[in-house]
């Protein structure tokens, strides 16, 4: 596929996980693609990996200046930035009451804070060009709260808020602005469930779908929203979950229906 050929991109949090299959997607489509990590040895092994019009910019998405860099990059390899993915993000689990004044800040830092940064960075020269795409990686946390992740709750609620007011200010100018909400998704970060004998099973009994989701979904779902097919698409997001959040999932056998 070359749907695209000859576009500039930004993917953050792009050295592994969700992040990488979301740089390959588009590189296989023709892309120039940036890819944005803190982890630069992680991070240039990927890009290496992609081989040719993969750019590695090492940097934290929370701190301005890194994300500019990341933008200045793309604009000086492909000659403009189409679209700009931030799906850099982290988590902190533990009771509210621990919860350390430090976590909180970081935690509010990458995910929400970096947002902030990517759309601002990105959406300048995309606003001097008059269009462009950013999408954004929320959670399905940002409406269906888990206990002991109020930070990470809190962060990606403010994510969902922050797209839709971007999306108001500005689509005037062209630039679509939209977010992704994975459920649990085969990465390392949600290990901890997935690999856990006993937590594991309970999560997936609630996927309607019955899997555990794996990055290439993200991925082409993060295409499809970056793509003149989702055009007349902005301020929205799109929940990636297997259905997990429809509802409560019994099993048939354990409800006396009447």
């Amino acid at each position: 596929m070359t749907g695209f050929t000859d576009k500039g991109i930004v993917v953050t949090g792009a050295a592994r996980g969700m992040g990488l299959a979301i740089a390959q997607r588009f590189h296989a489509e023709g892309a120039t693609v940036v890819m944005f990590d803190l982890d630069g040895d992680e991070l240039a092994r990927a890009a290496a990996g992609l081989g040719a019009r993969a750019i590695a910019v090492a940097g934290d998405v929370s701190r301005r200046a890194d994300v500019r860099a990341a933008v200045e990059a793309c604009v000086a390899a492909a000659g403009h930035i189409d679209v700009c993915v931030a799906h850099a993000g982290t988590a902190a689990v533990g009771p509210l009451l621990e919860l350390a004044d430090e976590t909180w800040q970081h935690v509010l830092a990458v995910n929400l804070t970096g947002v902030f940064l990517c759309t601002q960075e990105a959406g300048r020269p995309m606003a001097a060009r008059g269009s462009g795409a950013i999408v954004v990686t929320s959670s399905i946390n940002g409406f269906h709260v888990e206990r002991g992740m109020a930070v990470y709750n809190t962060s990606k609620g403010g994510v969902d808020a922050f797209v839709r007011s971007a999306a108001m200010d500005l689509g005037p100018l062209g630039i679509r602005v939209n977010a992704v909400a994975p459920g649990v998704v085969n990465t390392r970060i949600a290990r901890f469930v997935i690999e856990d004998p006993v937590l594991g099973p309970q999560y997936l009994k609630t996927i309607p779908l019955g899997r555990f989701g794996e990055p290439p979904d993200v991925a082409a779902t993060v295409r499809f929203l970056a793509s003149d097919e989702a055009g007349y698409i902005t301020g929205q997001t799109l929940v990636v979950d297997g259905g997990q959040t429809l509802g409560i999932a019994l099993e048939a056998e354990d409800v006396d229906f009447p």
